[in-house]
């Protein structure tokens, strides 16, 4: 653009000239990953108006890499990374008393960065008279808290004693749009579930360890292709120490995925683990966590 009489106008300090560093946020330098585009929500001054806003403003940098098409919103920052950390908060109520709350969780990338929140979702009677088999609504928030994954759990059975109605989650992604479901497979000793797409078609297969007992280790569930073979991934439950193992049910999870994987299948593994949480080591008063599906 030029002034009237033809002269370029002034190139302002920091914008198009290749020798002026970045502005500080917009490449963290970890280990050489990709920006953080969106996720984690910056910790400064609230972004202005997209154009013109008011100084300070921080908006997506131009030129920073393209999102992929078929992401639900939301979603982008998984396209990113091949790994997630779940942390479940520690309900005082539910520890001193034993009175059972809506479990509440922090979702974190490897750098321990929350990206997202969530929480389950049902009335207290479900809660205490259905325990770990309760059926519930878990709504998956982002850090400008919007909705951008819900999961959905009837009420099942988990024994291998009764194969014809069997734990099954669904996922959606924008909320009322199914992206995924988990369904667990009938075996008579191992935990397996099955991880399909929107047409409930088999894509990848969960694998778990014969008692899901965590005494003093982690149990690890391995991710396979559909036909099985090598393990292309993981679901973690993580070792949280004595105390919190006795005196709570606070959980800790890891989630190992090919960063190239269909950003879908990233937020179904999501749920998978929701799933095997409540299935395995969800402790509600006097009862105690199962260990296997015969139990």
């Amino acid at each position: 653009m030029s002034q009237p009489g033809g002269a370029p106008y002034p190139v302002p300090p920091g914008y198009g000239d290749p020798s002026q560093a970045p502005a500080p946020g917009f490449n963290m330098g970890y280990s050489g990953q990709p920006a953080v585009m969106y996720q984690p929500a910056p910790t400064g001054p609230a972004p202005g108006p997209e154009y013109g806003g008011p100084p300070g403003g921080i908006s997506p940098a131009p030129g920073g890499p393209a999102v992929p098409v078929g992401v639900p919103p939301g979603l982008e920052y998984l396209t990113q990374i091949d790994q997630i950390l779940i942390h479940q908060k520690v309900e005082l109520l539910e520890a001193f008393i034993g009175f059972e709350t809506n479990n509440q969780y922090e979702i974190k990338n490897s750098l321990g960065q929350k990206i997202y929140k969530a929480k389950e979702k049902n009335d207290c009677c479900t809660r205490n008279c259905c325990g770990s088999l309760r059926s519930f609504d878990m709504k998956i928030k982002d850090n400008m808290d919007r909705e951008v994954i819900r999961l959905i759990r009837p009420f099942r059975c988990v024994s291998c004693w009764c194969p014809c109605c069997l734990q099954e989650m669904e996922v959606q992604a924008p909320p009322g749009t199914t992206i995924g479901y988990v369904k667990q497979d009938w075996h008579p000793f191992l935990p397996k579930f099955s991880i399909q797409g929107a047409n409930k078609e088999t894509l990848m297969r969960l694998e778990g360890p014969c008692f899901a007992c965590n005494c003093c280790g982690d149990v690890n569930f391995e991710l396979k292709g559909k036909d099985g073979g090598t393990p292309i991934g993981r679901i973690s439950k993580q070792w949280s120490g004595l105390l919190k193992e006795v005196f709570t049910d606070t959980d800790n999870f890891g989630i190992q995925f090919p960063l190239d994987l269909d950003v879908k299948m990233k937020a179904v593994l999501m749920g998978a683990c929701f799933l095997i949480d409540f299935m395995f080591f969800e402790k509600v008063g006097e009862a105690n966590q199962r260990s296997s599906v015969f139990s």
